[in-house]
C-alpha cells in the first residue's frame, strides 16, 4: 500500500544488487568512475571486476553525478506517477553525493524530495533504502517514514576487513583511520563508520585469519541476541566471504541473511582486492 505515491532512491554507493532494487521498487542513481579514456557510470557500463583487473597500475577517481543528472532522475521518477521521494545517500563525510542531491532537491519543485544522509557506506547505507521500501509497502506515510529513518540511523553497522589501506589513502577519504605502517608488520585493519559517518579503525590485527576472527567478534558484540538483518560483502574475495557467512550463521541464531555480493565499482576503487565486509541492521 503506497497511498502517498512515495518513491525510494539510492546512489550506487549504497550497493544493493540490481535485482533486489527491482523487486523492492528502489530507484538507482549511478555514481561515476573516471579513467583517462572515459567517464563510466557505476553499474551501467563498468563493473568491479573491470576495476580490479586494472589494479594496481591504474587507480581511477570517482565522482558524484551532476546536478542535471540528478534532476533528470527526479523527472524520470515523477513521470512514473510518484509524488514524493526519499533519496538515500552514502555518508556526506565520505562523498559529495548527499550535497549534490540536496542542491537538486531544492531546485526541483514538481515532487517533494527528502534527502537522507545515512552516515554510512555500502550495505550499511543501502539497508535503509531496503527498509524504507518495506515501510512504504506497509503503509507508512511520508513524514512518518522520514522520522523512522532518522530514529533508526544508529542501528546499521558496517564492518570491513581490508588487506591494505593503500586504496583508501589514494581516495583521500581515510577519515580517522590511522595511516599506519602496518603492511611491513602484517597488521590488518578493521574499518567502520563512526556516528558522524567518518571512517575509523575498529582494530588492527596481525595476520589475515586473526583479523577476520576479530571482525566476527565485533559483529557478534554489536548484535548480541537481537533479531537482525545481515549482509556479507566482498571485494574479489568470494571464498573468504563465504567462510565469514558460515561463521555468522553459527554465531547469530536470530539473524536473517539477506544476500552476499561483490561490492560495486566505486567502492572497489577505495578498498582494493581482498575485502570482506559484514553489515548488521538490528530489529528491522
Amino acid at each position: 500500500m503506497n497511498d502517498e505515491k512515495i518513491a525510494i532512491m539510492m546512489d550506487t554507493g549504497c550497493d544493493l544488487p540490481v535485482d533486489v532494487c527491482r523487486e523492492n521498487d528502489i530507484e538507482i542513481l549511478p555514481l561515476h568512475v573516471m579513467y583517462p579514456e572515459k567517464d563510466y557510470m557505476d553499474g551501467i557500463d563498468i563493473d568491479p571486476i573491470m576495476v580490479y583487473e586494472r589494479f594496481p597500475d591504474e587507480i581511477p577517481k570517482t565522482s558524484t553525478p551532476s546536478i542535471q543528472e540528478v534532476l533528470d532522475k527526479f523527472e524520470e521518477i515523477r513521470a512514473k506517477g510518484y509524488e514524493k521521494l526519499v533519496a538515500v545517500t552514502i555518508s556526506s563525510a565520505l562523498s559529495g553525493t548527499f550535497n549534490t542531491v540536496s542542491v537538486a532537491a531544492r531546485e526541483y519543485t514538481d515532487m517533494e524530495v527528502h534527502v537522507f544522509d545515512t552516515r554510512n557506506i555500502s550495505f550499511g547505507s543501502g539497508v535503509f533504502a531496503l527498509w524504507a521500501s518495506k515501510l512504504v509497502r506497509e503503509g507508512a506515510k511520508f513524514q512518518e517514514l522520514i522520522q523512522k529513518l532518522y530514529d533508526k540511523r544508529g542501528d546499521s553497522r558496517q564492518f570491513f576487513y581490508m588487506d591494505t589501506l593503500k586504496y583508501l589513502r589514494h581516495g583521500g577519504r581515510i577519515g580517522h583511520v590511522a595511516s599506519f605502517i602496518g603492511e611491513a608488520l602484517h597488521l590488518k585493519p578493521i574499518i567502520s563508520c563512526d556516528p558522524e559517518g567518518v571512517y575509523y579503525t575498529v582494530a588492527k590485527i596481525r595476520g589475515e585469519r586473526l583479523g577476520k576472527l576479530r571482525m566476527l567478534e565485533e559483529v557478534v558484540k554489536q548484535v548480541k541476541d537481537k533479531r537482525c538483518w545481515v549482509i556479507v560483502g566482498e571485494g574479489y574475495a568470494h571464498e573468504e566471504a563465504m567462510k565469514m557467512k558460515a561463521m555468522l550463521e553459527e554465531r547469530l541464531p536470530n539473524m536473517e541473511y539477506l544476500f552476499d555480493k561483490q561490492i560495486n565499482a566505486t567502492l572497489a576503487i577505495n578498498t582494493g582486492p581482498g575485502l570482506v565486509g559484514v553489515m548488521t541492521f538490528v530489529n528491522p
